[in-house]
């Protein structure tokens, strides 16, 4: 199955280099590219690609909201966003992620490690290491300490639909388990793990592990410094 990416960055130099990259892979192919964020958009709505590659900083409308365009389209809900940018670190990268992005890379990744993450997002799983999801979520997100969200909150109503086997494998997709790793520690099939995991993301209304981890986060069932022992 091919991979077909759109790129969107406001610099020709950084887009021709990662459009040679990713071109040259048998299972990749760069459909289209964009210099600003709304020019992106639209070319998401008529290309409708499996992953665009996002800056963050560009002119007429930034990475973070033409991801949230993209994410929030329903005609695209098979469209995924992985961040390329050079502020890793910046703030940005975590409201990109809670803009509906998949994950995030820099720019002064190895070639391979970029063409590796298109795929990994493209699998639908979240590119973020755990530990990097940690350091994003307890910086940004998680802050100084949530409260619960409120059982009449959007996310409250979502969580209260949970089952208590679905909460448990919420808290371990949130601590950075495979659906391996979740099967072990739950004493269940790899099939079954990965079923329960698509059940909520279908009822938290996430695209991926990124927005499962994050809503984890936010609703107090994991803090910073869990880990998936």
């Amino acid at each position: 199955m091919t991979v077909r990416v759109l790129l969107v960055d406001d610099q020709p130099l950084i887009r021709g280099a990662v459009a040679a990259l990713l071109d040259v892979e048998p299972d990749i192919e760069i459909v289209g590219e964009a210099g600003d964020g709304r020019r992106g958009v639209e070319l998401a709505g008529t290309l409708v690609p499996d992953v665009v590659v996002m800056d963050l900083r560009m002119p007429v409308l930034d990475g973070i909201a033409a991801t949230r365009a993209i994410t929030h389209d329903p005609a695209l809900a098979s469209v995924r966003v992985l961040v390329l940018t050079t502020f890793e670190d910046d703030e940005n990268v975590a409201l990109a992620l809670r803009a509906g992005a998949s994950g995030f890379i820099g720019k002064g990744t190895d070639p391979a490690d970029l063409v590796e993450a298109v795929r990994t997002v493209h699998a639908g799983d979240a590119l973020l290491s755990p530990q990097a999801t940690r350091v994003l979520i307890e910086r940004y997100v998680h802050g100084g300490g949530v409260p619960a969200p409120e059982a009449s909150s959007p996310l409250g109503r979502a969580l209260a639909t949970l089952t208590e086997r679905e909460r448990e494998v919420l808290v371990l997709v949130a601590s950075g388990r495979s659906n391996e790793g979740i099967a072990g520690r739950l004493v269940i099939s790899p099939h079954t793990a990965k079923t329960h995991v698509n059940r909520v993301m279908a009822k938290l209304g996430a695209h991926d592990r990124a927005q499962l981890v994050i809503a984890a986060y936010e609703a107090g069932l994991v803090r910073p410094g869990d880990r998936a022992d």
